[in-house]
């Protein structure tokens, strides 16, 4: 596994220690860093993956970062860049670290081993949205496909990571992975307080609940963020960009273990799918 500090349109990561020191060679779970940047094109379309792992994660609770709150003795973090790496279709993962805690998200990740991909970890911004551009920054200019993967979502299967890569390749501009809705669901008027007014009863066949990781066009992607930064929009994800520049977003079949994992309840449900998967597939 190669851990490199920053990438394109980037700096030298440094620690509030001083400079950022480079990794034994001779470690058993690094190799050399070389100066130049890997052709992931040579023998396939591998993608990209970016991971905003920059938020503090509120509504968990109080504690360390959501993206390092552990699940059966690991950061969710680790699970999440874990599920990317299994995906033949990945050769590279781009991981956007809080700014003042890069040099600990490398040596957390180092110290759990993802032998075989390359791993790059860059600080992340103030908002989801920024932290996704600057990782997008990281990505070499060339490569075709990228994924953008929510840390908090740590036990995606990996046949969904492969589906939202193959339909980018297949040439789908946007693909979001997304599962039907089991509730009704209401269209309400907010209210600061009180009973909210129902306005109407969407129809539930025809929506869907989005998962990540969400694929995409690197060059569109890229454009859509640059030209969001430019205009000061915002949304909530990614597809909502290539949405509101009047972009076309498709869907693939997402799975229900990709769920988020948001609220203390969330984490009670990971922990008993983890070790389901680690009972009976050695997981």
């Amino acid at each position: 596994m190669a851990w490199r500090n920053g990438g394109r349109g980037s700096t030298n990561v440094q620690s509030g220690r001083g400079p950022a020191r480079s990794r034994n060679p001779r470690s058993a779970r690094a190799i050399p860093i070389t100066t130049e940047e890997p052709n992931l094109n040579a023998s396939a379309q591998l993608a990209a993956a970016v991971v905003p792992a920059a938020g503090r994660g509120e509504r968990l609770g109080p504690g360390a970062p959501k993206a390092l709150r552990e699940l059966g003795g690991v950061p969710l973090l680790v699970h999440a860049v874990r599920a990317l790496a299994r995906s033949r279709a990945v050769g590279l993962v781009v991981v956007c670290a809080p700014p003042d805690g890069v040099a600990e998200v490398v040596s957390l990740l180092d110290s759990h081993g993802l032998d075989g991909k390359d791993v790059r970890v860059v600080p992340g911004g103030a908002s989801r949205q920024e932290s996704v551009r600057l990782g997008l920054a990281a990505v070499p200019a060339g490569t075709r496909v990228v994924l953008v993967h929510d840390a908090a979502r740590p036990l995606v299967p990996v046949e969904v990571v492969d589906a939202v890569a193959a339909a980018v390749r297949a040439g789908a501009a946007a693909v979001v992975p997304a599962v039907p809705l089991a509730d009704t669901v209401k269209r309400v008027e907010p209210q600061p307080s009180g009973p909210e007014p129902v306005l109407d009863t969407p129809d539930r066949s025809t929506l869907r609940a989005v998962q990540t990781p969400q694929g995409f066009d690197l060059p569109g992607l890229v454009a859509a963020h640059e030209r969001a930064l430019a205009e000061g929009a915002e949304v909530t994800d990614d597809a909502g960009l290539i949405e509101r520049f009047g972009g076309r977003v498709v869907v693939v079949p997402g799975h229900e273990e990709a769920f988020k994992v948001t609220r203390p309840l969330d984490l009670v449900l990971a922990e008993a799918v983890l070790a389901r998967r680690r009972a009976t597939d050695g997981y």
